[in-house]
């Protein structure tokens, strides 16, 4: 009983209207387009934001150079939001010595609970400016997933909204349909009886 009432618009019924067999093509559509076609975009967009995310890595790590430095001079002061980040929310000066030239002092990003004369792992780019490390392996899994994931949840969220203006839309056309059918056969219900 239960199978028959569910495919009741896919057989040729005469309470069936051109709707009912429109809205239960949507369905399958929408029930494809969520079930297949959605995870296919989000592993698609997650397999290019991975492969761009390692690329910019790889960019980063072969323009910026670790060093091991000492931190001298004053306690170290917090960054502002903008311009730190979590792993490392405050600047220091530190001196470093790179192998064949003299000692250098900067301002360079440090941990939280850094003190002075703690020896620390600070990022440079070229131009000597302090950098936040590059991205790591987890780092770059982490943006592809999270792409993937965005990627998936926009597709099916674009997919339930067109299924919603459709059902909509059907509606309206199915009172249409049923207002034509009552014109028809109203009268003849209405009719006082002689």
């Amino acid at each position: 009983m239960r199978t028959g009432v569910r495919s009741w618009r896919w057989r040729r019924n005469p309470l069936r209207r051109r709707s009912d067999v429109v809205e239960a093509w949507t369905l399958l559509v929408v029930a494809v387009l969520l079930f297949l076609v959605t995870p296919l975009v989000g592993v698609a967009a997650g397999l290019r934001a991975h492969e761009q995310a390692r690329t910019l890595a790889a960019a980063q790590r072969a323009e910026r150079h670790q060093v091991r430095a000492k931190v001298v001079g004053d306690r170290p002061e917090q960054l502002s939001s903008v311009e730190g980040d979590r792993a490392h929310p405050y600047r220091a000066e530190v001196r470093w010595t790179e192998p064949g030239q003299r000692a250098r002092t900067a301002w360079a990003r440090v941990p939280a609970g850094t003190r002075t004369g703690d020896v620390v792992s600070v990022w440079f780019d070229a131009r000597g400016r302090s950098v936040a490390p590059p991205p790591d392996a987890a780092a770059v899994l982490q943006h592809a997933v999270t792409v993937g994931l965005c990627a998936a949840g926009g597709t099916a969220a674009v997919v339930c909204l067109g299924h919603a203006v459709e059902r909509r839309i059907a509606l309206r056309h199915r009172l249409a349909e049923w207002e034509r059918e009552w014109a028809r056969t109203g009268p003849r219900w209405t009719q006082p009886l002689t």
